[in-house]
């Protein structure tokens, strides 16, 4: 899995005051939990571009004050109107523990159905799985290459590894769906 190096600083003073200092001083207020402790910090607000911005799965070589953590994003709350990052919790790998995260889905292949006229439909971006920190994938490959018009690929077609599928089986992860202009050229036909 990708790794991202992420410094923080620990925060003196915990409360609404202290944290809305943070932010105005372009920082998150974040919490790593998993350990004996947790541990309260903060790092600056341009760290975390590449970390949430992207469809990418990350494990994160925090740094805090000298001590090195090996964690992942676990959850992220944004301001509902400017989405300004408000607060950020990580969650401490362990090699012996089970993570649950959400890995992105990658499709890969050329569907006969689209090339007939289909619509090709990614229902979901990322699958929830749980796995030891040293099986996570970077992403689940989602092969299109047999999907015909109105079929769809479900969670129960992904191949699997070292880790389980927490969704649905049955959720659909892609479609082919047929385009209006292919329903008109078929009713024309009928005609």
């Amino acid at each position: 899995m990708n790794s991202l190096e992420i410094i923080g600083f620990k925060r003196a003073n915990l409360g609404k005051r202290e944290s809305k200092q943070l932010r105005l001083d372009a920082n998150v207020p974040c919490v790593l939990y998993g350990g004996e402790n947790q541990v309260h910090f903060y790092a600056p607000m341009f760290l975390f571009r590449d970390l949430v911005y992207t469809p990418n799965a990350y494990k994160v070589d925090l740094t805090v004050e000298g001590k090195k953590y090996s964690c992942i994003l676990q959850d992220i709350q944004f301001h509902p109107v400017n989405d300004m990052i408000l607060h950020a919790d990580f969650l401490l790998l362990k090699e012996d523990k089970e993570v649950k995260m959400d890995v992105p889905v990658r499709i890969t292949g050329t569907s006969p159905g689209v090339m007939k006229g289909g619509k090709l439909i990614s229902k979901i971006k990322k699958v929830k799985l749980k796995a030891l920190p040293k099986n996570l994938p970077d992403f689940i490959e989602a092969d299109i290459s047999s999907l015909e018009i109105g079929k769809s690929l479900r969670i129960s077609d992904l191949k699997t590894g070292n880790y389980v599928f927490l969704n649905n089986k049955a959720l659909p992860v892609v479609s082919v769906e047929t385009t209006r202009a292919l329903r008109g050229a078929a009713e024309e036909e009928k005609k």
